[in-house]
């Protein structure tokens, strides 16, 4: 189910929520987060019901062995036969067997056909390929109970109630595309009190939310989406200005896609009166790639940072081996995003990028700011088309373009004065002749600009009030947002 379709927005979303506030009312406080339980494995089984129970294991596994490391100080007595048994191995064995596990489901799902490819390349064997189809959400919920697991290990959970645990990781409006939580930001408020009863201003807000996220999603994203689609996959040599169309279309497409299904989750999360960490703060806006990386999927960085770069020693090494570190986080990063050499290049490039920064920062230089953030939006841009092609002659063909390899084609308006160009390759015609006209550059200078000069959601949330003037923004937004759902689409972080 989608957030940006009329099932989810006229029928599971009101249901859930009137009936967890109805319960809560009747003090039924267990029976509304069974409520919230059924509702969310009802959600993710709505995309297929054959991975559910491979959700239920995941989290059965995870719970008793993060249970088992987080209890074992504490008199064995209060806890499952299961639970008492699993005390008896050591907390270290317990949680490098959660990680293998959750690491081994992550690698068996996305990642077999990309190995037996690669395999069968290498070696000249022929091992069929599985073609196994990937669990929606298993990079997200997986890395929420690695944190999980390593969180108990640090005996920072503090409490490890099974239902409560259930509703940490099913909630759907985190389930499939993250943020990736923390259990200690979620446990304390969904035992709240205070969260127990309608707050009209969080319904208010997260409304708000819902609506500049819908409109992101619907309207802009699948808008930028059509023209990026025909420039990657549709047109086989891509001139200078087609090549750069392209590049940005899918640049705004990814933003506003992503970003927008954040807002909506927060928003909805928020009528709850549940708030999901940020996890997006005007990335666009960076005027380095560190500072890229603090605003882009904050909760990715977030774990990647305290699970992965910390442990190898972070910054408390040597500067190689420091280099060496973030260099292995953002591959990793890239990694996890999809089983594709693409997606390995794109960490790659990320991860040559902050050592490069580091390198920078360490020699004490400096850089003008509008400098650093032209270097910085053009080096993301490029980058994503790594991300965004299926293969190497893919993402060449767009490249090649960017740097004008495949022709330069101007406006026949300046042929009269600059036909001397016509020696070196320049032609004069449609500079975007295959895939649009002027009215993308237009469509992509807006909305870069309200990207860059406009307050973002986050901002705009906290400064909310309840005046007419918001009330005919929403009014308008989810107008415009409801009249194009016939043409949904899925989220792209719905494939990662």
């Amino acid at each position: 189910m989608l957030f940006n379709s009329y099932a989810f927005i006229f029928a599971f979303l009101p249901v859930m929520l009137i009936g967890y506030f109805w319960l809560l009312r009747q003090r039924l406080i267990m029976g509304s987060k069974i409520w919230l339980v059924g509702g969310s494995l009802f959600f993710y089984g709505y995309w297929s019901v054959v991975y559910i129970p491979l959700l239920l294991s995941s989290i059965l596994v995870n719970f008793f062995v993060g249970s088992a490391i987080a209890t074992s100080s504490i008199e064995p007595t209060v806890h499952s036969s299961l639970t008492k048994s699993l005390n008896r191995i050591p907390n270290k064995a317990l949680l490098i067997f959660g990680i293998v596990f959750n690491v081994g489901l992550l690698v068996y799902f996305k990642y077999t056909d990309f190995f037996l490819e690669n395999f069968n390349g290498i070696f000249a064997s022929n091992i069929p390929l599985p073609h196994i189809v990937l669990p929606l959400g298993i990079s997200f919920f997986t890395f929420t109970q690695i944190a999980f697991l390593v969180d108990a290990y640090k005996k920072e959970v503090k409490e490890y109630d099974f239902l409560h645990y259930m509703l940490f990781v099913t909630y759907f409006p985190h389930l499939l595309a993250g943020p990736i939580l923390h259990h200690k930001e979620m446990m304390p408020q969904f035992a709240n009190k205070w969260n127990f009863s309608i707050r009209w201003r969080n319904i208010a807000v997260g409304l708000f939310l819902f609506s500049i996220g819908l409109f992101k999603k619907v309207v802009i994203a699948d808008t930028f989406a059509q023209w990026a689609t025909m420039g990657f996959d549709g047109v086989a040599v891509l001139n200078f200005f087609e090549a750069w169309a392209t590049s940005l279309s899918y640049t705004l497409q990814l933003y506003f896609d992503f970003s927008g299904y954040t807002d909506m989750a927060i928003g909805m999360s928020l009528m709850f009166n549940i708030r999901l960490p940020i996890n997006f703060n005007s990335p666009y806006k960076a005027r380095d790639i560190q500072d890229f990386w603090r605003r882009w999927h904050i909760t990715l960085s977030r774990f990647l940072r305290d699970y992965i770069y910390i442990p190898l020693g972070g910054n408390k090494v040597s500067r190689l081996h420091n280099y060496l570190n973030l260099f292995t986080v953002f591959l990793v990063g890239g990694i996890w995003h999809g089983a594709s050499w693409m997606f390995v290049i794109w960490g790659a490039l990320h991860g040559i990028a902050i050592v490069i920064h580091r390198i920078w920062k360490d020699l004490g230089l400096r850089m003008w700011g509008w400098l650093g953030w032209f270097i910085t939006f053009n080096f993301v841009n490029m980058a994503w088309v790594f991300f965004r092609s299926k293969d190497w002659p893919m993402a060449q063909n767009v490249l090649s373009g960017m740097i004008g390899l495949n022709g330069i084609v101007l406006p026949d308006a300046l042929a009269s004065r600059l036909g001397f160009l016509e020696k070196y390759s320049v032609e004069f015609g449609l500079i975007l002749s295959q895939i649009g006209g002027p009215s993308k550059y237009a469509a992509m200078l807006l909305f870069l600009g309200a990207i860059l000069y406009i307050k973002n959601s986050n901002e705009m949330a906290s400064e909310f009030v309840g005046s007419l003037k918001n009330k005919i923004f929403v009014s308008l937004l989810l107008f415009a947002g409801i009249t194009l759902l016939a043409r949904h689409s899925e989220f792209l972080y719905f494939r990662f």
